[in-house]
């Protein structure tokens, strides 16, 4: 029989396993117009995300302290879908490459 975790270590797996990725939040079109906004929460922490008057879709991570400023969170736009990151480190959503262009084989040998 295995004993349950205790919290601080249940914290630190979630932080290391689970944070660190990209999260899907929403689909694009639940902030369709400027100024909409969507309150969620992503592993326990409240992040907002919103479109602002350019049309941008950003995201912020609410702080509970005293005078604390929204602190900005990595947020993408993939597909339609919204992505956040909540980890500090230099993290980037990777692209799909492109396809390499199709090539033509052919089984008889060029001439010269």
């Amino acid at each position: 029989m295995t004993t349950p975790p205790d919290d601080r270590s249940f914290r630190r797996e979630m932080a290391t396993a689970y944070r660190s990725g990209w999260h899907f939040i929403d689909l694009v079109t639940a902030i369709p117009h400027s100024g909409d906004s969507l309150m969620v929460t992503v592993f326990g922490e409240p992040v907002v995300v919103t479109r602002d008057d350019d049309g941008d879709v950003r995201a912020y991570r609410c702080l509970r302290r005293p005078r604390g400023a929204p602190q900005p969170v990595r947020c993408a736009i993939r597909y339609g879908m919204i992505f956040v990151n909540l980890d500090q480190r230099e993290q980037q959503l990777v692209e799909p490459a492109a396809p390499a262009a199709p090539r033509t084989l052919s089984a008889t040998p060029r001439s010269a």
